[in-house]
Order: C-alpha cells, then structure tokens, then sequence
C-alpha cells in the first residue's frame, strides 16, 4: 500500500479522479501559450505538494545540515519571479523579499514554523506571480528584453524556459519533502 492514500502508482498520489488541470498547457500553436502554460503547470504542482499542510509541516527541514523545506521554497520561488519579471524584465527597484546581501539564504533560513510567516510566504508568491503573469500578457512578444547583471541580455522567451526550469528542479526537491512528511507522493 503506497503513500496516505493507499493508492500505489506515483501518478495517483496528489490527483483526483478526473483529469489534471495542469496538464492543459496547449501542445500547439502559440508559443506564448504554450509557455505560459507549462510555467502554470510548474506553479501549481508547487502548490500542490504543500496542500493540506500546517506551517510546522511546511517548514520542516530536508535532513540536517539542510536548510531546504517546502516552505523555504516558496520564499525562493517568489523572490525568484520577483527578480526576473520585477527587475530584469520590467526595470523595477524591488529587492528580493526574503534574501539579501547580509542573509543570502534569507529565503531558506527564514522558513521557520510560524502561521505568519507561512501566511507572509504565501501572499508574497502570489503577488508576484500575478504581476509576472500580467507582465507576460501585457507584453508585445516573447523577445521583449531586459538585462541581468548574471546572465547579461535576456529575452521573455528566455526567462520562461528558465521559469520553468527553476520550479521543475524545485518540484522535485518538493516531491521528497512531501514524501518525507507524511508519505504522500505523486506528481
């Protein structure tokens, strides 16, 4: 009997009967689409790997000396959209939300087992998640550019491959921690 659901096959861990949603990313046709749409996928599996679970779960660490937890990731993960969308791409002065020069791994470090801080976690994904959404809509197309001090010139295109590059590794870390946490599995 695998995982708290007694199902057996990984795939049918986190997802009810039915079809899976995230899997609606169109396969033809327009790149922006297409995209934006696999980028979707990889923010909502995000989500799902951390549904149900109170702030002490979510911010429960990997193994020692680790300090990688679900909730150290969606810390991350806002501040990573924060800084391709906010700043590189749109020109904005928005310093990242849980890091910093003083405390680089600000993001992971803080992720302690606090509702407020979960709840801080949360609201700050979002937020940026919908300003780089309304950003890839509002954009003229996908070679619209913006400069990074790291990788110098980069277009949208580039920064959604990337995107969803970042939450893919990631959602495999979130697999194991969930997996550790209560035995769920899935994809």
């Amino acid at each position: 009997m695998g995982g708290v659901s007694g199902r057996s096959r990984r795939a049918e861990m986190f997802v009810t009967a039915g079809p899976d949603g995230r899997l609606d990313a169109p396969a033809t046709g327009d790149e922006r689409a297409m995209l934006a749409g696999f980028l979707g996928a990889q923010r909502a599996t995000l989500v799902l790997k951390c549904a149900e679970l109170e702030h002490v779960a979510l911010s429960r660490r990997a193994v020692g000396p680790s300090t990688l937890s679900l909730l150290g990731l969606v810390r991350h993960l806002a501040d990573v959209e924060r800084r391709w969308f906010r700043c590189v791409l749109a020109g904005q002065d928005a310093p990242p939300r849980f890091s910093s020069p003083a405390r680089p791994d600000g993001d992971f470090e803080g992720a302690v087992p606090d509702r407020d801080v979960v709840a801080s976690a949360w609201e700050a994904w979002r937020e940026e998640v919908a300003f780089a959404d309304r950003f890839v809509a509002a954009a003229p197309g996908l070679d619209v550019v913006g400069e990074d001090g790291w990788r110098g010139t980069v277009s949208l295109r580039w920064v959604l491959i990337h995107l969803v590059e970042e939450y893919a590794r990631h959602n495999g870390h979130a697999d194991l921690l969930r997996e550790r946490i209560d035995g769920a599995r899935g994809l």
